[in-house]
């Protein structure tokens, strides 16, 4: 039955297995897009995104967030917090299965890659050079940016003389492949907390062919960073009264 949580559940589903799916594609050894490289990635995140929301919206949920950090942005706007603890529980169940599935269609390449790392990028973000501060500050840039801007593309003001509503997941996706290309350099962009930490949770407890560890010491950087810019997009947008 659709619904709004059934919504959020598919669609970050969708968008983890997608997302994830092609960067298993570009580092598993054997696979047919080995070594394509980071525009592969990140144009295959993008439309991870866009089909995420689309699937979402068709399965019960208007919101379409996907994404804690854009839900908890969107409360901190409303000044309305109830949908924050439900959404989080399915985004995280979807981000769980999706990467699952992922596991499940690469299944014999886990073991044709002998890079630990890489089969863990396969499910969640590293930073490029590992540093506490500036990682959480790329997370919570990248994230502004993520929040603020689909705060924008969803406005009145906006809507009013632009875009139609169905053009929307095209625009979200072209946003996260522009902040992919812009700003994901250092850390990965996670700017998703169920896309990081669920996949992370499913590495960890997954028998994955020769993994190595989950990378938990970096973990609450790309939960903390995302929330932390998607409330300062939400104040931001609440202050101009971006609605």
């Amino acid at each position: 039955m659709a619904s709004p949580l059934a919504g959020e559940f598919l669609g970050t589903m969708i968008l983890v297995l997608l997302g994830d799916g092609v960067v298993a594609a570009v580092l598993l050894k054997r696979s047919k897009a080995e070594g394509s490289g980071w525009m592969v990635i990140t144009a295959g995140w993008a439309f991870a995104v866009m089909a995420g929301v689309f699937t979402a919206i068709a399965c019960g949920s208007g919101d379409a967030y996907l994404n804690p950090a854009v839900t908890i942005g969107f409360a901190v706007r409303d000044g309305n917090f109830a949908k924050f603890g439900p959404y989080l529980v399915a985004q995280m169940l979807g981000g769980i299965l999706g990467a699952g599935l992922v596991w499940l269609h690469y299944l014999p390449h886990w073991k044709e890659t002998p890079d630990t790392a890489a089969k863990l990028g396969c499910f969640c973000t590293s930073p490029a050079i590992r540093n506490t501060v500036t990682n959480l500050l790329s997370e919570i840039i990248a994230t502004f940016a993520l929040v603020f801007v689909v705060g924008a593309i969803f406005s009145k003001i906006v809507s009013a003389g632009g875009p139609a509503t169905g053009l929307g997941p095209y625009l979200v996706g072209s946003l996260v492949w522009g902040i992919g290309l812009s700003l994901g350099g250092p850390t990965g962009y996670a700017i998703n907390p169920a896309r990081d930490l669920g996949p992370r949770i499913a590495h960890a407890i997954l028998p994955i062919a020769g993994k190595g560890g989950s990378d938990w010491s970096y973990a609450p950087i790309p939960v903390i960073g995302p929330l932390l810019g998607g409330v300062l997009a939400g104040a931001l947008m609440r202050l101009l009264t971006i609605s």
